[in-house]
């Protein structure tokens, strides 16, 4: 691995955006599981979890699905001195808020990601959402999207987010939203953790959903190693 710095250089989103631009965060195994007994960290390591960490850190908004968000246990971003003067340095806000991705509205209003957070959340869902779970979840705070009538429209939603100035935008799963953000070819920069475990059948990939008519090309922008993990970074050679 490198030191601080060089991560940061290394991992840093493009100048003066004027559109949300779309880092994705995964681990998988060798052999391609996304997760060990349901849940990636049992594929994590420290490096994976510094270069995670730095994700939120650089990031205006941290885009997640709902699936992931529940089985993770998720709550707001917190603050850490790192977080806080490497953020203060570059002229971010201090946190950044998660944007839950959830077509039906499925967060409960009391849930830990709206309740223990220092900054509300967002949740981007759909009109077909019921609309007094709409109503509950603006009532506990979050700022509710509705992006689309019976699926997210991702593009609409990010559209939205860049309107709030939240532009660079870290996704950290799962696997059903990055395969709807690669349907949709919205994916700038693919940063992918290789676990060196062989985890068999069971476990998904991690990108599920509809195929893509066109494979996205993607250029090699940084590899490092740590403890035989790989951190992987993948960019868009060219992207209007």
């Amino acid at each position: 691995m490198v030191d601080d710095t060089e991560l940061e250089r290394l991992y840093d989103y493009p100048p003066d955006l004027d559109r949300a631009w779309v880092q994705t965060n995964f681990v998988s195994s060798v052999d391609g599981a996304v997760a060990v007994d349901g849940l990636s960290a049992g594929l994590s390591s420290p490096a994976d979890k510094k270069v995670f960490s730095l994700g939120r850190d650089l990031a205006d908004v941290v885009l997640v699905g709902w699936g992931t968000a529940s089985a993770e246990g998720y709550r707001g971003v917190k603050r850490t001195e790192v977080r806080r003067e490497r953020r203060a340095r570059l002229g971010l806000s201090p946190l950044p808020p998660i944007a839950v991705v959830t077509a039906r509205g499925s967060v409960a209003p009391d849930a830990p990601i709206v309740t223990d957070t220092t900054v509300p959340p967002i949740v981007v869902t759909t009109a077909s959402a019921p609309a007094d779970r709409r109503a509950a979840l603006a009532s506990a705070g979050a700022d509710v999207i509705v992006a689309g009538a019976e699926t997210v429209d991702l593009r609409f939603a990010l559209a939205a987010l860049a309107e709030r100035g939240l532009r660079r935008v870290t996704c950290e799963g799962g696997p059903r939203l990055l395969g709807a953000l690669v349907e949709a070819d919205l994916v700038d920069q693919m940063c992918l953790t290789v676990s060196p475990v062989l985890a068999g059948g069971g476990a998904g990939r991690i990108a599920t959903g509809a195929p893509t008519s066109v494979p996205v090309g993607l250029d090699l922008a940084s590899v490092l190693t740590d403890n035989g993990f790989l951190m992987l970074r993948y960019r868009r050679a060219c992207r209007p």
